[in-house]
């Protein structure tokens, strides 16, 4: 698990116009909360976080104040159409405290030869884990497999310290026969053309 060291300052000026004036200077606002503390509103630098934000439940190491302070993406919101950072978020953690995160399945592997296709029921897994050892990623091998086949959250090897926090017999990955389109007959579509 990474861990991204930034440099957070704390923001006064509250409101659209702020947070506008906030992102022209290529900053990030955000809220920094949890433990039953007031929520913190911060100022963070646009580039660092949105190139931390490219991995999966990262741990950020803010420096707000001259305080060091470690804390993970909790919702982070995007503009629709640039993609750019609007706001971010952030949940306080505890070194050794465990959190409840969802974590990315890769499949890895070719299905069995035929015409299937694998299914993605979960394309993140709940899992509970240390908030500095949270795996970037699982991996399922999926080599063989047919139609009709699945794979339940407990067929998931995870690493030591991460337990599952979903229901164990949750479907992860299912394989599924390709359904073929069947042509339409000459007729049919002749006799839908004159009714139309």
């Amino acid at each position: 698990m990474s861990e991204v060291k930034l440099s957070a300052s704390i923001r006064t000026e509250f409101g659209k116009g702020a947070a506008r004036r906030v992102r022209r200077d290529n900053k990030v606002p955000g809220v920094l909360y949890g433990h039953g503390t007031d929520p913190v509103h911060l100022t963070l630098p646009g580039h660092e976080l949105l190139l931390a934000l490219r991995t999966p439940n990262v741990l950020l190491s803010l420096d707000l104040d001259g305080k060091n302070e470690l804390a993970i993406p909790k919702a982070v919101q995007r503009d629709p159409l640039k993609g750019f950072l609007e706001h971010v978020d952030l949940l306080l953690v505890k070194r050794g405290e465990k959190v409840n995160v969802e974590v990315p399945v890769n499949a890895e592997g070719d299905l069995a030869p035929g015409n299937y296709l694998l299914e993605h029921v979960l394309n993140a897994l709940p899992v509970e884990a240390e908030a500095t050892h949270i795996p970037e990623a699982v991996t399922v091998s999926v080599a063989g497999l047919e139609a009709g086949a699945s794979i339940l959250a407990k067929d998931i090897t995870l690493p030591s310290g991460v337990t599952l926090a979903v229901d164990e017999d949750a479907v992860v990955l299912q394989v599924l026969a390709a359904q073929a389109e069947e042509p339409a007959a000459e007729g049919e579509t002749e006799g839908e053309a004159a009714e139309a």
